[in-house]
């Protein structure tokens, strides 16, 4: 790990960067790719994180220092921290947008599904989304040098995503999409309640319009289904 010296003055090229991956091999893949840019003038000071419990120290520490990163990469999959308050990247961005604001995010994540990547963009709103089975060198040099300049990056997948769900967007509003996940989860139209704060009445009301929707005709959950997921709904 790479100490981060902060009585030097800092060049206009010069780049604190913390990643957090519960991998440290995954974590040395991306420090050598963006070393790779020391032959653009970049210049790095690398901080690395395995869990939740130290990315947390690493965040409050920069944030008490007044030294934040000039950027963060963070899975979504991580250790939770040992008091249970942060369980995943997402709370880690939560964090760092509350306490380092000025600092670029870029979530690296293995979901592909349109609901959990709907879910990281409405809850953790970061600067870059990359899945990684889009990822190569270039995609995460791309990724950082757009955050930096004029975020937000996306790779492919997500880009995929959010164009399908554009064509949505009439019936995917916070609740229809809970529905439609909770019903492909396999929860039951009686137990939704158990999960939406509304009336059973109110649920099947919301049901019979997401159907009318999408076009489902023979009224079977499984036809709502089957076309959300072509709709990359779910």
């Amino acid at each position: 790990m790479l100490a981060v010296i902060h009585n030097i003055p800092k060049t206009d090229m010069q780049y604190s960067v913390l990643m957090v991956d519960d991998h440290p091999m995954i974590v040395e893949g991306y420090q050598n790719t963006l070393l790779k840019l020391r032959m653009q003038g970049y210049d790095f000071d690398f901080e690395s994180a395995y869990d939740c419990d130290s990315a947390v120290q690493k965040i409050n520490q920069a944030s008490h220092n007044g030294t934040p990163f000039d950027a963060m990469f963070v899975d979504i999959k991580l250790p939770p921290s040992t008091d249970g308050k942060y369980t995943s990247g997402e709370d880690l961005v939560i964090l760092a947008r509350e306490r380092m604001p000025t600092t670029k995010v870029i979530v690296l994540t293995m979901f592909v599904e349109g609901a959990r990547l709907y879910n990281i963009l409405k809850t953790a709103d970061p600067d870059g989304l990359v899945v990684k089975s889009d990822l190569t060198s270039n995609e995460l040099v791309s990724a950082f040098k757009h955050v930096l300049d004029d975020p937000p990056y996306y790779s492919n997948t997500v880009e995929k995503y959010l164009r399908r769900t554009m064509r949505n967007d009439f019936v995917l509003d916070e609740t229809n999409r809970k529905i439609i996940y909770y019903l492909s989860q396999g929860v039951q139209t009686q137990n939704l309640i158990k999960h939406i704060d509304l009336s059973l009445s109110a649920i099947e009301k919301r049901k019979r319009y997401i159907k009318e929707i999408l076009g489902v005709e023979d009224g079977r959950d499984e036809t709502l289904l089957s076309e959300a997921r072509k709709r990359g709904l779910i």
